[in-house]
């Protein structure tokens, strides 16, 4: 995924050998090698941004998406509530029409 942006491994880094000249190794070499090292570093602290700011968006997004979890479970707890509810009441209805038919028609049992 990243691997066309970063240029140089851990172990590239680790297996590098610089030419010795007879003052010590090549200015010119180490200068290149380095070059590419900041380059590297460079993009690993762009890659670090962007994975940040990835992450804080999709921390939101989750918590928008908890929120909504949180409001539909209440949402259907509140209905299945309202239902047991209106059912109760219905038999409590029909119990009152038994009870007023008994009245109004004189029927005693």
């Amino acid at each position: 995924m990243y691997n066309d942006r970063i240029t140089l491994t851990p172990q590239d880094i680790l297996d590098k050998e610089f030419k010795i000249d007879a003052r010590g190794f090549r200015p010119q070499e180490v200068d290149k090698f380095l070059d590419i090292v900041i380059n590297d570093y460079n993009e690993f602290i762009t890659l670090i941004k962007e994975l940040k700011s990835e992450i804080r968006v999709l921390n939101d997004e989750n918590a928008k998406l908890k929120n909504e979890l949180r409001r539909i479970k209440a949402n259907i707890e509140a209905a299945e509530a309202t239902s047991a509810g209106n059912q109760v009441s219905n038999v409590d209805l029909l119990r009152r029409l038994s009870q007023l038919e008994k009245v109004v028609f004189g029927k005693n049992e």
